[in-house]
């Protein structure tokens, strides 16, 4: 069996487990659960903080883990992502007080406050500069309202509750984060059920994204049809009973469907039909 690490709690869990069991794996459903075997695909699942999850996978006692990107750069664990899994995602930013105009250079040996020292200390040593970091667990956006910190680096989603303690965000994201899935750096892990797991999880990522598109069209509007559906390879040609007219189907983005489906209606085709797609192997 391999082990794998999933989110307890926070905004990672329930997206991983949701996204597991799409992908065909058991899963808790008692939340005090900590461990929870899936012998029909071999796999032990273990239940940990987020923030310990890259410590756990890197240091080997786990073989994989789930766990956000900005807490593996700050851990400095030694383990790697493998896959991008699409949820959580979120902006890891600088912010000042409002007017301050701070610039990145700016924060050149002054104070900031951060939920994530090892990702910041990483950045700033990359464009050069020096700073004091505050390590905070949590209300960063209040540091500098109380004098702790001259400025903050935090994720950002809305950016609502930093416009509301004062602040507003400056300079380019430090990163963009999201769930991914993360091995250890040394030591063996089983490659067919590694790789099960990610064409399992990569299955998930395009039904959630891609819908499959079927419609009829004229034959002598083939090939402008197909340029607005083109599909994976190439859409799946077939010729109708009636005299000049071929059923397509193709695999199209979910976002672009409706435009989609007024664009082909506006060619010609008639019988457009969008159907979801619960998973594949692409």
């Amino acid at each position: 069996m391999i082990r794998i690490a999933v989110p307890n709690k926070g905004a990672l869990s329930e997206a991983a487990a949701q996204m597991l069991r799409e992908a065909g794996y058991a899963q808790r459903t008692d939340s005090k659960e900590l461990v929870l075997i899936d012998e029909a695909n071999g796999v032990e699942f273990y239940y940990l903080r987020p923030r310990d999850i890259a410590v756990y996978v890197g240091e080997g006692t786990l073989d994989l883990g789930i766990t956000g990107r900005d807490m593996l750069i700050d851990s400095g664990a030694a383990a790697s992502e493998i896959l991008a899994l699409g949820f959580g995602v979120s902006r890891f930013r600088f912010a000042a007080p409002k007017g301050a105009q701070y610039s990145l250079e700016d924060l050149q040996g002054r104070r900031i406050a951060t939920s994530y020292p090892g990702l910041l200390e990483r950045y700033l040593s990359e464009h050069g500069l020096s700073a004091r970091l505050v390590h905070l667990d949590g209300a960063v956006e209040s540091s500098i309202a109380l004098g702790v910190a001259d400025a903050i680096a935090d994720v950002v989603e809305t950016g609502t509750t930093l416009r509301k303690a004062g602040l507003e965000l400056f300079g380019e994201p430090i990163l963009r984060s999201e769930g991914i899935l993360i091995k250890r750096n040394n030591g063996e892990v089983d490659a067919v059920a590694l790789d099960h797991l990610s064409r399992r999880l990569s299955s998930v990522l395009v039904a959630r994204n891609y819908v499959l598109m079927d419609y009829d069209c004229p034959s002598e509007l083939l090939d402008r049809a197909s340029e607005l559906t083109p599909g994976f390879a190439s859409p799946t040609v077939s010729t109708l009973a009636r005299q000049g007219w071929v059923a397509v189907r193709a695999m199209v983005p979910r976002a672009d469907a409706q435009r989609l489906m007024d664009e082909l209606w506006d060619l010609g085709a008639r019988a457009i039909l969008v159907t979801d797609l619960a998973a594949c192997r692409l």
